[in-house]
Formats: structure tokens, C-alpha cells, sequence
């Protein structure tokens, strides 16, 4: 009985060790390349947050920029800051006023090419 128990015993043989240890170094590989690409995707999202706050800031900037702009083109606030200026202009009615269009282009010829 003894003989027969080391006969059926089962044998791990060099071929099967040698597929469990590439399974494991392939496990191993997988796992430090799925850690480095995720990382990778973590630095992405950051740097594309870190943009989108400098869209949002410009976007802001802008934004005030043209509320300022407005405020300053108001005709109102115009007249009432050259009436406290003390200012000798005075509006122009609107029929002495002229529209003037911009001329087309003339071609200059140049008097000497050859130097």
C-alpha cells in the first residue's frame, strides 16, 4: 500500500512550475503596468483641471474687462466725468456730423528695384 500511495502521488513537474512562475511574473507585470497607466491617468486629469481653472480665470478676466470697458464707454458716465473735469467740449449735433468711408487701397510703385 505504501508503494502504491508514492506511485499516485501526485508529481509537480519542471513544466508546471515553470508555467506557474511565468504566470506569476506575467501577474506581477500586469499589475506594475495597470499601477503606471493609472498613474498616468491621474497626472492627465490634473494637468487637464489646472487647465480648465486658467480657462475659467482668463474666461473671468474677460469678462471684467468688458464690464469695465462698458463702464467706461457709457455716455452718461462719459458726460458727467468731462462736467466734473470741467471740460469746454461740448456734443456735436448729429446733422454736422459726416460719415466717411475709408478709400481703397492705391498700389505704390517703387521708383528703384534694381540696387
Amino acid at each position: 500500500m505504501n508503494r502504491r500511495r508514492q506511485e499516485t502521488e501526485s508529481r509537480i513537474s519542471s513544466f508546471t512550475i515553470f508555467c506557474l512562475i511565468l504566470a506569476l511574473a506575467l501577474g506581477a507585470v500586469g499589475g506594475v503596468m495597470r499601477v503606471y497607466y493609472r498613474n498616468c491617468q491621474i497626472k492627465a486629469m490634473r494637468d487637464i483641471d489646472v487647465v480648465e481653472r486658467r480657462i475659467e480665470k482668463h474666461q473671468l478676466d474677460i469678462r471684467t474687462v468688458q464690464m469695465r470697458q462698458d463702464q467706461l464707454l457709457n455716455l452718461f458716465a462719459m458726460r458727467k466725468t468731462l462736467e466734473d473735469l470741467g471740460t469746454t467740449l461740448r456734443p456735436i449735433p448729429a446733422g454736422v456730423t459726416e460719415k466717411v468711408l475709408p478709400s481703397e487701397p492705391t498700389a505704390v510703385a517703387s521708383s528703384n528695384t534694381n540696387l
